[in-house]
């Protein structure tokens, strides 16, 4: 077996398929294990490697579990246990970063010896082994990583001298030259191009090169170049002929570095410089500047300051030059402050101040000064008029209105003429294209911080702090000149640190190159430049979109820009804001919703400065917090309809900005604005599973009013309309229930907070919501009064339970409320499923609320009755009907993007398929739940899903397995305070403990299970709970000391049938469970032992059970 950690870790069988590993963490383990290939490593080796600086709380047995399942995979005699540790059974040249290093060494030994021809073929071999990033899926790789990628540049250069040494430098120029490029001073690097160079017969560019790293090593360094450098220079001034296999070429001809393999003519005409660093990304930007130029003669380049146009601008130019004879000229408008002058500007740029009167005679310049006088735009179009070139007008957005004319006219007149133009705003000339200039994507972005922070701090690489990197990339929008500035700073600060200093990014981007203009020298300047070039209305309506997060639509900036006096149109402001590069303008994700403006994080950060400067943040926050608010409060019912799909993509794409209201509603304490906020998106939150944002919004908004069911405890009126019928202010009573439904909110997020609810207070609070409501009030039917459920659930009466739900459903027949009787229909379904003791019919009810959800069209209601009549299929034992609906509530849930209810419905369906003859894909399904655990899953899914799992492989006995999931399940889940849910868990580890031989400790924790179960909440959601752990204490009891407690088994035995509840259908695991102990205790006892045991069992009560499962 091989194994490749140059890439993504991967292991090659002997055919050389690969083996599948599994997820990232057995990569990083396998990773750890290959790099000490043949040799052990120690336990604590491996968990600082794969964990890095987050270890399991049981890291012994979290790496032992990793062990078994990399075992599982790559084969039992694949990685070894030896004293201490574990070893990789594998020679070194098994895995490709040794065998790369002994290809290297090899190569650079034949080079030594001088035979190019092997060398090149060894080394070739080794880079051929490259596959991606070294060590990828090792947590903590930087320095280790950074030691292969500098094997690999040495590779790479010993390569290239092997190719220089077998006459191929031409061929390795193109590389050669990005390699430069990427390590700009790396002098081994700069001398071996230089060598190319001189062998390609370009001793002129070779020079040149020259001199451009000596210009580089000074400014960045304070040193000269090296000896091999300087030598190499000597070199090349004295002139040396030809290599001997190569004819001297013909003077003024040359190789075009642009195009290897290809010469080129004399230099063409123009005034375009060298540029001193190297262009990254923008492959598809200049190939579409490229078909651009083809089709128009006016091309303008859009874009922010800083976005990259002037150098994309060049590039692009360089690129087209081969066709223009005449040459490319770029004119610089940026320092222009008289736009008259405009003209002159690029008469100078193009050389071509006398251009006409050097061409005439004595006669011709008289006749010419009379009919122009000095009108430079005369004289340009009479030096442009026979010429096929390319003009770039750099930066006309605050000359905008002049360089337009002279464009105008020059193209008139001119035929072969073609303007690129680089401006924040377009020139609205007829005929023109506008190519806008977008900011970087993250990959390219992080290329360019990798380039200019390895210039300005040798050895830095964003593989350093790659979080910290991205985050700088993305919060400076993907502004190239943003983050030249920041790479800047790495020269006194870490990526950590200048990531952490961006809410103040124009004090910190402030160290830009010398040579440039002084608006590129810092990020304000930048801005600053856009912000003089706008009229008071801009200006406002700019300041006033900055308190918007994640943009909004028209409507939404007329409502928060709009001033009292209405003077201005905040739809033409926009528009020209769009046209100045200022705002972003792209459509809406909502349909029929029209475009979406935004600003930039770095022109939103300015324009707040503005805004608080002109003293008008408390002001439009406030228009922000009342149109937002509406948003929330209008859009709320549309969640319980045929609207439903489109309601929720206007929450999801307006969430920012009504969190954003939300949140200056708090800071501001206004109580009322709050509520209705709250209320408002209390069902969105529930949509889409966002319970940490109900727990904390709630919990904020309660602690500015007072509690409404502290002493003394007012029963509540009834109220037939919903808190935010109308928006604030509120009347009294209606503040008061919005206060309550707050306070509800937040108790339904109890399991989030479960010590702050076991508290006397706590249960005072609990009988107070109790005494507050009754049974069948209009409020308590609706979302959020109805949540008053969780406290008489938690009160632990079955009967007022029961009263509660159907008092609820009969008060939502009588006032007609359609939706909320489906609701309550399917709650009192869930219940039902749960309880064989209670007259009604579960299915009947879920039933009836489908249909009703049905005729609504609310999916996610659908979803959740046909999940409820899946329950009452299970407790009927028709797993099959059970896991149709469940799959088929799963499907209506993800048209909703309710991620959190599907990944709950396929826990279910799992565990339903696992109970049929389908129990493979049951399997896979929970296995994938786990597998996207903390990405796109969370919540009570997990859980469900691993218990749910671990009850399939203790049914196939795959105990390791199962151990392996049960140590996973306390790890991810010991924060969970539920009495009911710690006692499943305690009862599913006592069965998996007897089934691995220790039937004593799985009997100490059936006695713990068994007692929880006794507790009110337990006896209410999971009636069959003290039967189940009574059989699972049997079957420990039954597997003691060859049966010696037998025949306490069968005792345990028919008190479980005793306490069992009417009409309970078994699952699997229970059937196995059970039937396992009676087997045990029959086949110790014999048939007549056993039945008198068992009937001596009859009247045991569960608490002398647990003194029996305690005792000696």
């Amino acid at each position: 077996m091989r194994y490749r950690l140059l890439g993504s870790t991967q292991a090659l069988g002997p055919d050389g398929s690969p083996v599948a590993v599994g997820g990232p963490r057995l990569r990083a383990l396998l990773t750890v294990l290959a790099l000490r290939a043949g040799r052990a490593v120690p336990v604590a080796a491996l968990v600082d490697e794969v964990w890095a600086a987050e270890p399991p709380a049981d890291a012994p047995g979290a790496l032992q579990a990793l062990v078994g399942r990399l075992r599982r995979a790559l084969g039992a005699g694949v990685i070894a246990s030896v004293d201490g540790g574990y070893r990789l059974s594998a020679d070194p040249d098994d895995v490709d970063v040794f065998r790369f290093e002994r290809l290297v060494g090899e190569g650079a030994g034949a080079l030594a010896d001088g035979d190019a021809t092997k060398a090149a073929a060894l080394l070739d071999d080794a880079l051929a082994l490259w596959g991606g990033e070294p060590l990828a899926d090792l947590p903590d790789r930087t320095a280790e990583a950074a030691r292969w990628k500098a094997r690999r540049l040495d590779a790479l250069r010993t390569r290239t001298a092997a190719a220089l040494a077998l006459g191929r430098a031409e061929q390795v120029l193109p590389e050669l030259g990005a390699l430069c490029d990427t390590h700009p001073l790396d002098e081994p690097l700069q001398a071996l191009r230089l060598r190319a160079l001189r062998d390609a017969g370009r001793a002129a560019e070779a020079l040149a090169a020259y001199d451009g790293v000596r210009r580089l090593l000074a400014d960045r360094l304070g040193t000269d170049p090296g000896p091999e450098l300087r030598a190499l220079h000597e070199e090349l001034l004295r002139g040396p002929g030809p290599p001997p296999d190569r004819a001297p070429e013909p003077p003024g001809t040359g190789r075009d570095p642009r195009r290897p393999g290809t010469t080129r003519g004399p230099r063409r005409p123009g005034n375009l410089r060298a540029r001193l660093t190297s262009f990254v990304g923008r492959e598809a930007d200049i190939d579409a500047l490229r078909g651009d130029l083809a089709r128009a003669r006016l091309v303008t380049l859009l874009g922010p300051g800083g976005a990259g146009k002037t150098r994309l601008s060049q590039e692009a130019a360089e690129v087209v030059a081969e066709n223009l004879p005449d040459g490319v000229w770029l004119a610089e408008l940026a320092p222009v402050e008289d736009p008259a002058d405009v003209p002159e500007t690029l008469l100078t740029a193009l050389g071509a101040r006398e251009t006409v009167l050097r061409g005439a005679g004595a006669e011709e310049m008289r006749a010419l000064s009379e009919r122009h006088g000095e009108d430079p735009v005369v004289r340009l179009v009479e030096h442009c008029a026979g010429r096929r070139m390319l003009i770039i007008l750099d930066n006309c957005e605050h000359v905008v209105e002049s360089a337009a004319r002279l464009a105008d006219e020059l193209l008139a007149r001119c035929p072969d003429l073609r303007i690129l133009a680089t401006s924040r705003e377009p020139l609205g000339v007829p005929g023109e294209s506008l190519r806008p200039v977008e900011p970087l994507p993250e990959p390219v972005a992080l290329r360019l911080l990798a380039e200019r922070g390895a210039a300005a701090s040798p050895g830095f690489t964003v593989d350093d702090d790659p979080e910290a990197a991205a985050e700088i990339c993305r919060r400076l929008d993907g502004l190239p000149l943003a983050i030249e500035l920041a790479a800047a700073r790495l020269r006194l600060l870490t990526p950590r640190q200048i990531a952490d200093r961006l809410d103040d990014r124009f004090r910190l981007l402030t160290s830009g190159a010398r040579t440039v203009l002084p608006r590129q020298q810092t990020l304000r300047a930048v801005v600053d430049w856009s912000w003089g070039l706008l009229d008071a209305a801009e200006r406002t309506v700019l300041r006033r979109l900055s308190v918007f997060a994640g943009g909004c639509d028209l409507p939404a900036a007329e409502a928060v820009c709009a001033t009292a006096d209405g003077a201005y149109d905040v739809a033409d402001v926009l528009g020209s804001l769009v046209d100045r590069s200022l705002v972003v303008a792209a459509p809406s994700p909502l349909s029929d919703a029209g475009m979406r403006y935004r600003l930039l994080e770095t022109v939103a950060e300015y324009a707040g400065e503005r805004l608080d400067e002109a003293g008008d943040r408390t002001g439009a926050e406030r228009a922000h917090l009342t149109h937002y608010r509406e948003v929330a409060r209008t859009t709320d019912p549309e969640l319980r309809g045929h609207g439903q799909h489109a309601a929720v993509e206007r929450l999801e794409t307006e969430y920012e900005n009504v969190r954003t209201a939300l949140r200056h509603a708090v800071a501001a304490e206004d109580e009322q604005e709050a509520l209705c906020l709250v209320l408002s998106l209390s069902w969105y939150w529930q949509i889409r599973g966002l319970r940490m944002e109900t727990r904390n919004w709630s919990r904020d908004v309660t602690a500015l009013g007072p509690d409404p069911f502290a002493p003394p405890h007012v029963p509540a009126p009834p109220l037939y309309e919903p808190c935010t019928a109308a928006p604030p202010p509120m009347l009294p009573e209606v503040l008061r229930e919005a206060r309550r439904g707050a306070h509800l909110l937040r108790l339904s997020c109890m399991d989030l907070d479960m010590d702050d609810w076991q508290t006397p207070e706590a249960e005072e609070k609990l009988r107070g919501i109790r005494t507050v409501y009754r049974p069948g009030l209009p409020q308590t039917c609706r979302t959020p009064g109805n949540l008053w459920f969780f406290a008489v659930l938690l009160g632990g009466d079955p009967d007022l339970l029961r009263v509660t739900l159907d008092e609820t459903v009969a008060a939502c027949r009588v006032l007609g409320y359609r939706w909320e009787l489906a609701a309550a229909l399917q709650t009192r379904a869930n219940l039902l499923a749960n309880r064989g003791d209670w007259a009604g019919d579960a299915r009947r009810d879920a039933d009836e609320a489908l249909r009703g959800f049905e005729e609504l069209g609310d999916m996610w209601g659908i979803a959740e009755a046909l999940s409820a009549r899946g329950e009452s299929h299970e407790q009927r034992g028709e797993f099959a009907l059970a896991a149709a609906d469940f799959e088929a509530a799963a499907e209506y849930s993800a048209r909703i993007g309710a991620q959190a209810q599907v990944a709950v419905l396929k826990a279910r369906l799992g565990s339903a398929l696992m109970e049929t003859e389908d129990f493979a894909r049951g399997e896979a399904m929970l296995r994938e739940i786990l597998d996207n655990s903390g990405r796109t899953i969370t919540g009570e899914a997990l859980p469900a899903a691993r218990l749910f799992l671990i009850s399939g492989l203790g049914r196939a006995r795959r105990i390791a397995e199962a151990r392996e999931q049960l140590a996973l399940l306390r790890d991810e889940f010991s924060l969970i305070g539920y009495g009911v849910f710690d006692s499943f868990v305690l009862g599913i580890e006592s069965w998996i403990a007897t089934l691995d031989g220790r039937p004593a400790q799985g009997l100490a924790m059936a006695a713990e299970a068994l007692a929880g179960s006794r507790e009110s909440l337990a006896r209410i959601i999971a009636p069959q709970g003290a039967a189940v752990h009574l059989w699972i204490a049997a079957f420990a009891m039954a597997s003691l000391d060859d049966g010696a407690r037998a025949e306490d088994a069968a005792r345990l035995l028919a008190a479980a049938a005793r306490e069992l509840p009417p009409g309970h259908s078994s699952n699997a695991t229970e059937r196995d469970i059970r039937g396992s102990a009676e087997r045990l205790a029959r086949a110790a006892l014999g048939t007549a032992r056993y039945e008198a045991a068992y009937a001596e069992g009859a009247g045991l009560s569960v608490e002398d059970a647990v003194v029996l499962c305690t005792g000696p």
